[in-house]
């Protein structure tokens, strides 16, 4: 007489939301999110769970430091955690700020800013070629910011204030909609100044994390490699669940 045997399977609980390893915290903002943008769904090719900061307005963020919101990205980065989230990223390179009260806060792995990938590429590049960073505002971006990031304080960096579109919507708020052209012009514009001031720039670092949309077409104007908060998060993904070869 035979007797047959399996092997017990067992779901693991724990969670409240299951398959979407990484939670982003997001800025409160009407502005389109376009295709590639953080903070549109089909920009990922991963399920990833969103928390709205409610108060964290891109201009209170990016131009008044984000003064006062530790305690938001606190807790909404726990009720993401709470969800199922295994990791936080953040709607905003400007928040490197928070980067260390978030890890520490939060106990899993924290990815503040795309600007944390500038010591990686620089340490890619052939002698005598540097990172340049274009960023939203470059008024803004402080050494504080830097520091966070770890992110030398003398590195090349182009904002897009001077543009006809991507600063006034984006950060201004002063339209809900947004010319996608001028805005990709704004980024290109800003790509081709910090090259033009700095030659030696060998790759470039987006810092805003709307930039994305407009990855391609400043990678094919400049010639240079370019990193952004996709880059980033994909990496940051790819270690949560690693490609199962077989």
């Amino acid at each position: 007489m035979s007797s047959s045997s399996h092997s017990p399977r067992i779901a693991r609980g724990g969670k409240s939301i299951y398959g979407a390893p990484l939670g982003i915290l997001m800025l409160e903002a009407r502005f389109p999110r376009i295709p590639g943008d953080m903070g549109n769904g089909t920009t990922w090719p991963f399920p990833v769970l969103f928390r709205v900061v409610r108060g964290a307005t891109p201009e209170k963020v990016v131009l008044q430091g984000a003064r006062g919101l530790l305690p938001d990205f606190i807790d909404a980065a726990r009720d993401l955690i709470d969800l199922g989230a295994e990791a936080i990223t953040t709607n905003c390179g400007f928040l490197s700020l928070f980067q260390a009260e978030l890890a520490a806060a939060v106990q899993v792995p924290v990815a503040t800013s795309s600007l944390m990938q500038v010591p990686w590429v620089q340490a890619m590049l052939p002698p005598g070629k540097r990172v340049g960073v274009v960023t939203v505002s470059s008024s803004s971006l402080t050494p504080a910011h830097l520091q966070a990031a770890n992110v030398p304080l003398d590195i090349p960096v182009q904002g897009t204030e001077g543009g006809r579109e991507f600063f006034r919507v984006l950060i201004k708020a002063e339209a809900s909609d947004m010319d996608v052209a001028l805005a990709e012009q704004d980024i290109l514009d800003a790509g081709r100044a910090l090259v033009a001031r700095h030659p030696e720039v060998g790759a470039v670092v987006l810092e805003c994390t709307n930039m994305p949309p407009y990855a391609a077409a400043l990678q094919a104007e400049l010639g240079l490699p370019v990193y952004d908060i996709y880059t980033l998060v994909s990496w940051l993904h790819g270690g949560l669940r690693p490609t199962r070869f077989r």
